[in-house]
C-alpha cells in the first residue's frame, strides 16, 4: 500500500509540472500496488480543478487510477497534532503520515521534509 502525498498526483495530472516525468514513473513501477489518498490531500489535489470547475472530473479520475481515500479517524485530531509536534511537519504533511500510520503503508511524496519526517516515524518510502 502507498500512500499519496497532492504533490505526487498534481504532478502526474499536470506535463508541466517538474516532477511529471517521476510521477509518471512512480505509478508505471507499481502497476499494481494499492494507493491511497487522506481526504485533506485529496481536497489539495481538487483545489486547481474545483477553480476550473473540473473538480469532479478529476476525482474520477483518481478513481479511475484505483486510488482509494482513506478517511480519518476518530482520534485523529489527537494524532495529528502528536504528528505536527514530534515532526514539526506542516498539517497536510502531517495528513499524510496520519494516512501511512492508519494503512501500513508506504509514503510517496517528492516533498524532502515530509521524506525526512516520514523516515523520523519509522515509515518507509515508495
Amino acid at each position: 500500500m502507498i500512500a499519496l502525498d497532492a504533490g505526487v498526483l498534481i504532478a502526474l495530472f499536470d506535463a508541466n509540472d517538474a516532477h511529471h516525468a517521476a510521477a509518471e514513473e512512480m505509478f508505471a513501477i507499481n502497476p499494481s500496488e494499492p494507493m491511497t489518498i487522506g481526504p485533506i490531500n485529496q481536497a489539495e489535489v481538487l483545489a486547481r480543478a474545483a477553480r476550473e470547475n473540473r473538480d469532479q472530473q478529476m476525482l474520477a479520475d483518481l478513481r479511475a487510477l484505483g486510488i482509494t481515500t482513506t478517511a480519518l479517524p476518530d482520534d485523529a485530531a489527537t494524532r495529528l497534532a502528536r504528528l505536527r509536534a514530534n515532526t514539526r511537519s506542516r498539517m497536510p504533511h502531517c495528513c499524510v503520515l496520519l494516512t501511512a500510520e492508519q494503512m501500513s503503508a508506504r509514503v510517496a511524496t517528492f516533498d524532502e521534509g515530509l521524506k525526512e519526517s516520514a523516515r523520523s516515524i519509522g515509515l518507509a518510502l515508495a
